[in-house]
């Protein structure tokens, strides 16, 4: 492994193997609950969710309304997004270029129904 993480061990090797072995959602949705409890799994959602809103320029007072997040919580994700290990813009610019393709596809179905003719 090129990076050198501090939290690297056999066992998280072996964790992160089983989570990058997961192919569907339904997949990962089976995985997490039998994992995690169901605050934790919340508690990551909503870390993504505000980080999301904090790479989208959105202030404290948005993100605190609309994911409940403390300003606490908040503000450690956006030390993380400016001088962590870069996990965060990493899935955040590939989950934008997913979304970006998907609604490309959409766009491009919707034009080809179109121009079809009948």
């Amino acid at each position: 492994m090129a990076y050198d993480s501090k939290i690297q061990s056999e066992q998280v090797d072996a964790l992160f193997k089983a989570v990058l072995s997961l192919k569907t959602e339904e997949e990962c949705y089976r995985f997490f609950e039998d994992l995690c409890t169901y605050k934790e799994i919340q508690s990551m959602a909503q870390r993504l969710q505000v980080a999301k809103m904090l790479k989208d320029e959105k202030t404290y007072g948005e993100i605190e309304e609309k994911t409940r997040a403390s300003t606490t919580t908040i503000s450690r994700i956006n030390k993380f997004l400016q001088y962590g290990s870069e996990g965060y813009n990493l899935i955040l610019d590939r989950l934008m270029e997913a979304e970006e393709a998907e609604a490309e596809a959409a766009e491009a179905e919707k034009t080809a129904t179109t121009d079809a003719p009948e």
